[in-house]
């Protein structure tokens, strides 16, 4: 009980907070590139955002 508890606990914790932990997490430079790349080998979101953050129509 006490570790179930615990994991709602963190949890809860954890979704509040977590544009913060994204926000520091992608301040690591290495952190954002590897995001980036993986991204990028998307084809559905290469499609989808590419274009509106280069302001071109889709």
């Amino acid at each position: 009980m006490i570790t179930f508890s615990s994991v709602i606990l963190g949890l809860s914790i954890l979704f509040k907070k977590r544009y913060r932990i994204l926000n520091m997490m992608l301040a690591v430079n290495v952190i954002r590139k590897v995001i980036v790349k993986i991204t990028m080998n998307l084809p559905y979101l290469r499609k989808k955002i590419l274009p509106s953050i280069l302001g071109r129509s889709a």
